[in-house]
């Protein structure tokens, strides 16, 4: 039976790293960066999980590819995209329209204008 998913989609989800706005938390919050790290078994990861670039959250097999690679145009690439803030909810639901903007208090006059145009 064939996979329901296509070759192209499958190389997207396995090369999937974390986004942008954990990456940032993991740099501003050590424990959050301690509770990722938790999670992955020593044995598993190259290099026994010793050497890792935080801004990329990928691991490396010796410093010498650490280092190659923080040389390089994609981990250069990669801080510059951590520059900026990520967006934080409250911003996600005011770009959707979700929340309520506030106007202030309406003035006397405008109120009473209206009702004078409804009658």
């Amino acid at each position: 039976m064939p996979a329901i998913r296509g070759q192209d989609s499958k190389k997207k989800t396995r090369r999937h790293t974390r986004d942008l706005d954990q990456i940032h938390d993991d740099i501003h919050k050590e424990k959050h960066l301690d509770k990722y790290k938790s999670t992955k078994h020593t044995e598993d990861l190259p290099g026994l999980g010793q050497f890792y670039c935080v801004e990329c959250a990928k691991w490396f097999e010796s410093e010498a590819n650490l280092t190659a690679h923080s040389k390089g145009k994609v981990h250069k690439r990669r801080v510059r995209q951590l520059k900026e803030e990520p967006y934080s909810q409250k911003e996600a639901e005011a770009a959707a329209g979700l929340t309520w903007t506030d106007n202030g208090k309406r003035k006397e006059e405008d109120h009473e204008l209206e009702m004078a145009e409804a009658t």
